[in-house]
């Protein structure tokens, strides 16, 4: 179901910082602005966790921590080990990149315990698995999904936005298909007006996460005082690229 008022958007978004050069005042004001938007969570690497949690401690907003990001590569111990750090800094939830080179070279079982590592070290946390979609056909997106969940993974995720191409329709489709109505789908990449997270969120999307959450709300706030909203990017009738 879409979200039909600014509070109801807002829960679904994940307010994003993870640039490299993202400076711990730039964190601090990303925070502010996700706790007085009231977004779901914001989203930042993990040497700002720590930071993160004492900024929005006492509000409803939680710290998401990216973990073997952006490629995926770490080891499955490096990884557990990064989750677990995270967790203990203040981290309600944790976005893993997928060991993609390994899914590609057909290694499930690597991939699976890559996945398992970092649910187990979360601790009952939610884990978002990131499958960087665009560099995955429909088959093997669809395969990558379904060993995400049976690892113990609660949400996929499309991209980590520094990837060939951010979120799709398409892609969130396929992932939804793949993972059926429990399990999170989580649209992120390239999403920046309410547009296109509105097509995103029909799609199967239950989850977005954007650097632009205000813009989103804006363009919400918009359509529903009965003007037009922005634009979407020309992409988005077959998916938003970053």
């Amino acid at each position: 179901m879409l979200p039909t008022s600014p509070a109801a958007l807002a829960a679904c978004l994940d307010h994003t910082l993870l640039k490299p050069d993202a400076t711990p005042a730039a964190v601090l004001e990303l925070c502010r602005e996700a706790a007085a938007l009231g977004a779901f969570a914001a989203c930042v690497n993990p040497v700002h966790v720590a930071a993160a949690a004492h900024a929005l401690a006492g509000s409803a907003t939680r710290v998401c921590a990216v973990v073997g990001f952006p490629l995926g590569a770490s080891t499955p111990a490096i990884k557990a080990a990064e989750a677990a750090a995270a967790i203990a800094d203040g981290a309600a939830e944790i976005d893993m990149v997928l060991a993609i080179g390994h899914l590609l070279a057909g290694d499930e079982q690597h991939v699976a315990r890559d996945i398992a590592g970092v649910v187990a070290a979360s601790a009952g946390r939610t884990v978002k698995v990131i499958v960087e979609s665009a560099l995955l056909d429909p088959p093997t997106l669809t395969r990558a999904c379904q060993i995400a969940v049976a690892a113990g993974a609660t949400y996929v995720k499309t991209s980590t936005g520094m990837g060939p191409g951010g979120a799709t329709v398409a892609a969130v489709a396929t992932m939804r298909a793949a993972v059926g109505p429990t399990i999170g789908v989580k649209a992120s990449g390239g999403i920046r007006d309410w547009p296109s997270a509105r097509a995103l969120l029909a799609a199967g999307a239950t989850r977005i996460g954007t650097s632009q959450a205000a813009a989103l709300i804006e363009g919400l706030q918009a359509e529903l005082r009965g003007g037009q909203p922005s634009a979407a990017a020309p992409a988005a009738s077959a998916g938003v690229t970053r």
